[in-house]
């Protein structure tokens, strides 16, 4: 048995996307992946129940869960191995991926989570290391971001520290220690969506953790395959998400700013949807 096979089991979050699942299931089990649960948020029936492999089984829930309380009832379900991996349905990995996040959390003791480069189906950089928003640079991103997507607040937004390290990562793929993730309780079942992976971050890093990326291990993300089918509802949950982690986090002063966030992310709102868009744009 590899050691992949034995330190990691992993949570695949489904929501209606036929064959790109079952690709996604073929690139852990390559990558020797064993222990995998595939939670389905979709009708009953929306995912295969056999994807060919012995180690996969597939939780259907009632109605849609959200994506970190669907992930944590996956979690609850898999073997007990050191690392948890969680990944969206629409991410395939690619080869050795999986065993470079295990070797880099291995020579890296104090970091509770890290990330792989993420990659486009055209080979462009997903940013998948960003820093936390403060009100200016989240005002900035909120209200430029939509006329000028490489503005400098969301390049800056969207990077990792100049030591490789990041406030958060992805959830479209990501290995976590396991004690780490129970240390703060799984995610925060109170985001539907969005932001749910930041929250998370941010609760590692309060608890000790240290939150990285590493650039040996890649995966290719689709993006946006689940939220297709309800684009408004997905933008609505991204800014109620995006404003619920302000509250959350928001310390002294900052708290008196809240009314001003909601406010700004609500215009974002409006011109996203007046502009048709699909993608939250994060």
């Amino acid at each position: 048995m590899s050691s992949v096979a034995r330190d990691v089991a992993a949570v695949v979050v489904d929501y209606h996307t036929g064959d790109l699942l079952a690709g996604c299931v073929d690139s852990l089990v390559a990558n020797d992946l064993e222990s995998i649960v595939v939670v389905e948020n979709g009708e009953p029936g929306s995912a295969p129940r056999d994807l060919g492999h012995p180690g996969v089984r597939v939780l259907e829930v009632e109605g849609n869960l959200g994506y970190g309380r669907a992930v944590n009832r996956g979690a609850a379900l898999v073997a007990a191995a050191p690392y948890l991996l969680v990944a969206n349905p629409d991410v395939v990995v690619h080869e050795g991926a999986v065993s470079a996040l295990v070797d880099f959390l291995e020579t890296h003791p104090t970091v509770g989570i890290v990330g792989p480069l993420i990659q486009r189906p055209d080979g462009s950089l997903y940013p998948s290391a960003r820093v936390f928003p403060n009100p200016w640079l989240a005002g900035a991103h909120a209200l430029i971001g939509p006329w000028w997507p490489t503005n400098p607040a969301t390049r800056r937004y969207r990077s990792p520290h100049r030591d490789g390290s990041a406030d958060w990562v992805s959830g479209a793929f990501f290995l976590v220690r396991r004690a780490a993730f129970e240390e703060v309780g799984g995610f925060d079942e109170r985001y539907f969506m969005f932001a749910e992976d930041m929250a998370l971050c941010w609760s590692l890093r309060r608890a000790g953790w240290g939150v990285a990326t590493t650039p040996d291990a890649v995966v290719t993300h689709v993006e946006g395959a689940a939220r297709a089918r309800a684009p408004r509802a997905m933008l609505i949950a991204h800014h109620r998400s995006a404003l619920r982690f302000e509250a959350q986090t928001a310390t002294g002063l900052r708290r008196a700013l809240v009314p001003l966030a909601a406010l700004v992310l609500g215009l974002r709102l409006v011109v996203v949807l007046a502009r048709g868009r699909s993608s939250p744009g994060a």
